[in-house]
Parts: C-alpha cells; sequence; structure tokens
C-alpha cells in the first residue's frame, strides 16, 4: 500500500513537470512573451524593492532643483538622473515608486473583477433559464457603454479617489470573465465526466467549482492578463482626469495630469511617465499572448 502511495506522488510529480516543460516550450517559442515577462518581473523587482532603488523619496520638494532636465541635457545634474518636475521632486523616484500603484492596481482590480466574474458566469451558465437571461441582459447593458466612461460616471457617484477608481474599473472588466465563463461553463456541463459525477450524486455547488471551473480556467488566465493591462490604461486615464489617485500620489497618470502645462518647455515630465506606462502594458500584452499560445490548444503547433 505504502509502495503504491509512493509510486502514485512520484508519478504526479513527474506529470506536473512534463506539464510546465510543456508549457515553458510553447510560451518561450513567442520571443515578445519571453521579453515580456523579462520586463513585468523588472518591474516587480523595481516595485518590492522601491525603497532601496529609488534615490530620493518620492514627495521630497528640492526648492533649488525647479525643472531641472535630465543629467545628460545641458544644465541637467547626476544627483537626478531624469529630471525633476515643477516643484522640484525626483522624477526617477516617483516613477519607481510608481511601479507599486500600477502593480497593485492591476492585481486588485484583475482579482477583483475575476473573482466576481467566475462566480456570476457559472450559476449564468450552469443554471441557465431565466437567472441567465437576467444576469447576461446586466452585462450587455455594462457593456454597451464605453469602458472609461462608466467607469467616471462611477467615481463621479463614489467620489474621486483611487479605491473608488480602482472599483470602477473592475466593475466595468467584469462582464467579459462573466461572458467567457458562462460559455465555458456550458460547453463543460454536456460532457460526460460531468454527467458521470452528478450521477455519483456530486450537488451542484461540487459540480460548479470541483467539476467544472478547473477545466475553464486557460481563456480566463489570458484573459486576466489582459485586464492586467487594461487596468493600469484606464487607471491611469482616471489620474489624468484628476478622477483616480490624488496628487501628491506618485500615480504615473496622475503625473502626467501635473506635467501637462508644461509639454513645450520641459519635455521630460511627460515623457518618462507616459514612456512608463507604454512598456508595462506592452509587456503584459506580449505576456498574454504567450499565454493563449502555451493554453490554448487551438495554438499549439506540433
Amino acid at each position: 500500500m505504502a509502495e503504491a502511495t509512493k509510486t502514485e506522488t512520484v508519478s504526479s510529480a513527474a506529470l506536473r513537470r512534463q506539464m510546465l516543460s510543456e508549457f515553458w516550450f510553447y510560451f518561450s517559442e513567442n520571443r515578445g512573451a519571453v521579453i515580456g515577462l523579462v520586463v513585468f518581473i523588472a518591474l516587480v523587482i523595481v516595485a518590492v524593492f522601491a525603497p532601496l532603488i529609488a534615490p530620493h523619496s518620492p514627495f521630497e520638494q528640492y526648492r533649488d532643483a525647479v525643472l531641472v532636465p535630465p543629467a545628460w541635457l545641458q544644465g541637467g545634474r547626476a544627483t537626478y538622473l531624469l529630471g525633476t518636475d515643477a516643484v522640484g521632486r525626483d522624477i526617477l523616484s516617483r516613477l519607481i515608486y510608481g511601479a507599486q500603484y500600477s502593480l497593485f492596481i492591476g492585481l486588485f482590480v484583475t482579482t477583483l473583477s475575476l473573482t466576481g466574474g467566475i462566480l456570476v458566469g457559472l450559476i449564468a451558465g450552469y443554471y441557465r433559464g431565466w437567472v441567465d437571461t437576467v444576469i447576461m441582459r446586466l452585462m450587455d447593458i455594462i457593456l454597451a457603454f464605453p469602458s472609461l466612461l462608466l467607469a467616471l460616471v462611477l467615481v463621479a457617484i463614489l467620489g474621486p479617489s483611487l479605491t473608488n477608481g480602482m472599483i470602477a474599473i473592475a466593475l466595468t472588466l467584469q462582464p467579459h470573465f462573466v461572458r467567457l465563463t458562462r460559455a465555458a461553463v456550458m460547453a463543460e456541463k454536456t460532457r460526460d465526466y460531468v454527467t458521470a459525477a452528478r450521477i455519483s450524486g456530486a450537488g451542484p455547488f461540487r459540480l460548479m467549482f470541483r467539476t467544472i471551473l478547473p477545466n475553464c480556467t486557460a481563456p480566463l488566465i489570458v484573459q486576466a492578463t489582459l485586464s492586467f493591462s487594461n487596468a493600469i490604461l484606464d487607471a491611469a486615464a482616471l489620474g489624468f482626469l484628476g478622477m483616480g489617485a490624488q496628487p501628491p500620489a506618485p500615480e504615473w497618470g496622475t503625473m502626467l495630469a501635473e506635467a501637462r502645462e508644461f509639454i513645450l518647455r520641459a519635455w521630460w515630465v511627460v515623457t518618462f511617465p507616459g514612456l512608463a506606462i507604454l512598456i508595462t502594458v506592452l509587456a503584459i500584452n506580449l505576456m498574454g499572448d504567450g499565454l493563449r499560445d502555451a493554453l490554448d490548444p487551438k495554438m499549439k503547433r506540433s
């Protein structure tokens, strides 16, 4: 008995290693996805170790160094590698601390919208009938509005703040997870293994969460990756419009809003936060493409 258990454990571990090896094989075939993964890991490291990496406090104002250009330009100082903003704050330090905001926003929004979307989608796809009709018509109404406009309306009702902005963005992204989960549940519900579990006495809760849901995760993981980047973009847009993170928070969208009046005479205060948003979102989207190639059987090449 002990030998059989040991053999089963070893075979299970070997199977997991094989699955991870296969996943990495298809993921690494997409060079862009690998580059995106490297950039994303670097972003995580920067965010985690921001207090050690940043040369200055993101809130400290140096009144003798207002709108100092980057170090390689005439008038620049080596102390402020990427220059300073209109009140003398170091741009590099604010960008580094801004990575914490971006990762937290993406993680919070994606987790909230994914959790709610899976729960609602499971109920709609499993029970069907009038429950499905009511839920999907509500999702259609949400999708009928431009996501940023709907988020602006919700933040205007709740009040401008980073927390309210994240909740509003999560609500606008949730219908995508609901529709994906519902479609996957409807496809899996009629399969033989679900019928066998139902005949063996499994209740609705077990069927939904233990039997069906684990077989619906691949498209949800890809959608979660794309929603992560959308959350960062929408939060930056809300911050730029003054409805998200509020000054003096070093959030990249808020930094753009504070710097827009200096575009012509101090290009660096706008360029570097914009590049940070661009590079982060592009890296996450490239990772999403790689995940799609690795997780979708239709995309795998023999």
